[in-house]
């Protein structure tokens, strides 16, 4: 009941298309290319949305997470950077933070992009667990006739090559086929040929990613200055490694056909047996979290403490490829190790560098492990100390690029460039590229 009655106030202090700086501090050359313009929609795609965060199926009651712009509720009330974030509540916190984009224009002639602010993730609900499960190929088409309805000249100036929107969820929840039947898992929003050109941010992208970009997870660290970054850092650099390994997650319990996380587990709990004593400088071999049943999802203080103790933490695929565990370890300093490219290497290459994954992360084939009898131990311990400390340095740089800071954050901390900034320099690029291309085919 406290949670709904804070919704009214947040609603007012957010979904206004309004921005939340001043405009007149903003250097007109500064802005050249990235003036962006956020289209007014109704509130039937957001706010509406919002208003019924605690009736979705099988979610809960999803109130909680909307106090702090999207943040959550703070993880202790002393806390200043932790809070208790859902990644479904993506699409909120993207939303609150183009707000405060230094480069906002109301007129959409002289916008370089357009933001459309559908809180996709959230409406999907209904089509995939809720009533209209029948009529998932359905989701988007409100959205296209009221674009095309509402000011038609601004999507047809371009044919939504100029266009984003934020989805919280894996694409592949968006990418049942149009002509499925019976339909199979997801909505069709990517789909529909009304939106093949515009450019989706979404958590997790396809192997075929025309119109979407994979963005980090929202992890539940979000500081409000550089100063409390800085101290967060060097704690975890400062940490001590006594685990050599550590798995945070769930499955791998229950007999069936033999999978990457049913091996992790059977390696940890072996090399637990197994060892007595001190082994290359480590207490421990392995640890494992259990994060079953989502227990972990909006309790970082249960996994962040074991990754700041381990070096390597694994990052095996489950129900899709990626996890939002592999942003956690990279806050704590932990290296990643992953056992599909589809994982990260093919997925966040806005933010993590394609040509630098061995520079930060280790790549074991979840074949090699389950089927081959390579011991990821084994693989673990052979690499050389001094390697692994310039690892984990470069995992620590890493944090910056992958956090999304808190929303009206100091200035100093501005001149860090986080998720946010490197997504919508991605989608500026993006959109410069293809309405070139556009404009030369047209010639």
């Amino acid at each position: 009941m406290a949670s709904a009655l804070l919704i009214p106030f947040f609603f007012l202090a957010l979904v206004t298309s309004d921005p939340v700086i001043d405009q007149a501090d903003t250097n007109p050359t500064e802005c050249d290319d990235r003036w962006i313009h956020i289209r007014r929609l109704p509130s039937s795609f957001n706010l509406d949305l919002l208003s019924n965060c605690s009736g979705y199926p099988l979610f809960g009651d999803l109130c909680p997470f909307l106090p702090n712009h999207g943040l959550g509720h703070k993880t202790h009330n002393l806390s200043q950077s932790w809070y208790r974030t859902d990644s479904l509540i993506m699409e909120l916190i993207f939303h609150r933070r183009m707000l405060e984009y230094p480069c906002l224009t109301s007129d959409p002639v002289q916008a370089d992009a357009v933001y459309l602010p559908y809180y996709t993730g959230l409406d999907a609900m209904k089509y995939l667990y809720g009533p209209e499960v029948n009529s998932s190929a359905d989701q988007g088409l409100e959205l296209f006739r009221f674009l095309q309805d509402d000011m038609p000249e601004v999507w047809d100036r371009n044919s939504g090559h100029d266009h984003f929107m934020v989805l919280a969820r894996p694409a592949w929840d968006f990418s049942q086929p149009l002509d499925s039947d019976p339909p199979t898992w997801g909505t069709s929003l990517l789909e529909l040929p009304h939106f093949f050109n515009v450019t989706a941010l979404t958590v997790e992208s396809r192997a075929w990613p025309w119109q979407e970009q994979a963005v980090p997870y929202p992890t539940s660290f979000h500081p409000p200055n550089l100063s409390l970054l800085q101290s967060w850092i060097q704690r975890a650099r400062r940490s001590k490694r006594t685990c050599l390994m550590l798995f945070a997650g769930g499955g791998g319990v229950a007999t069936g056909n033999p999978n990457i996380r049913r091996s992790i587990r059977n390696e940890c709990v072996n090399s637990t047996r197994n060892v007595t004593h001190n082994v290359h400088g480590y207490l421990k071999l392995c640890d494992i979290v259990d994060c079953s049943n989502g227990i972990c999802e909006h309790d970082p203080i249960r996994f962040m403490k074991p990754m700041l103790q381990a070096s390597f933490c694994l990052q095996p695929p489950g129900d899709t490829p990626t996890r939002r565990s592999i942003f956690d370890s990279i806050l704590a300093g932990c290296i990643p190790v992953f056992f599909e490219e589809m994982s990260a290497r093919t997925q966040y290459g806005w933010h993590l560098p394609e040509d630098q994954y061995p520079e930060f992360s280790v790549y074991i084939p979840k074949e090699d492990v389950v089927f081959k009898d390579t011991r990821i131990l084994d693989v673990l311990r052979n690499i050389p100390r001094a390697k692994v400390r310039r690892m984990r340095e470069t995992v620590l740089g890493l944090i910056p690029r992958i956090m999304y800071r808190k929303h009206g954050s100091s200035m100093g901390l501005r001149t860090k460039k986080d998720a946010f900034d490197i997504a919508i320099e991605g989608v500026l690029q993006r959109v410069r590229s293809r309405v070139h291309r556009g404009q030369e085919f047209v010639r």
